[in-house]
């Protein structure tokens, strides 16, 4: 089965250069990596650096960003899944793991690591590109 998806090249643009411009931000003011998977965990003991607010207030803006696109523009961006409970209950443990095994997530290691030109984010996100091409060909081709 075919999944056809929008193409809108100027809402990914304007959404990777706020997510650029966020990271660059977040280390010139805090020297901190915005790895999404990293500042979450930290919100949790036994962590206590002094920088709870901040962390907090990172995490609230990912979860308050469609609530505030919503009152912008009037209607959220459609989303399909077509998944059940189940499998998306094993894909969310599966990130999980991959994150913190990976030490980081996309974010970290994507956005942040490889304008670093962190080896270790080059070969993360090679990692998880390459599963995730071969896991679309095998549930659109192969199941």
């Amino acid at each position: 089965m075919m999944v056809e998806t929008e193409f809108a090249p100027l809402a990914a643009l304007a959404g990777g250069a706020l997510i650029g411009v966020a990271s660059v931000l977040l280390m010139a003011v805090k020297g901190r990596i915005a790895g999404i998977s990293g500042i979450t965990v930290r919100l949790f003991p036994p962590y206590s650096d002094g920088d709870l607010a901040g962390r907090a207030a990172f995490v609230l803006g990912v979860i308050a960003a469609p609530l505030i696109w919503l009152l912008v523009t009037g209607a959220l961006p459609v989303q399909t899944i077509e998944a059940g409970l189940g499998l998306l209950l094993i894909a969310g443990l599966l990130v999980g793991f991959g994150s913190v095994w990976g030490n980081g997530c996309t974010s970290g290691h994507g956005v942040c690591g490889m304008s670093r030109l962190s080896a270790r984010s080059f070969v993360a996100v090679a990692t998880f590109m390459t599963t995730a091409a071969i896991t679309v060909y095998v549930t659109r081709h192969l199941v």
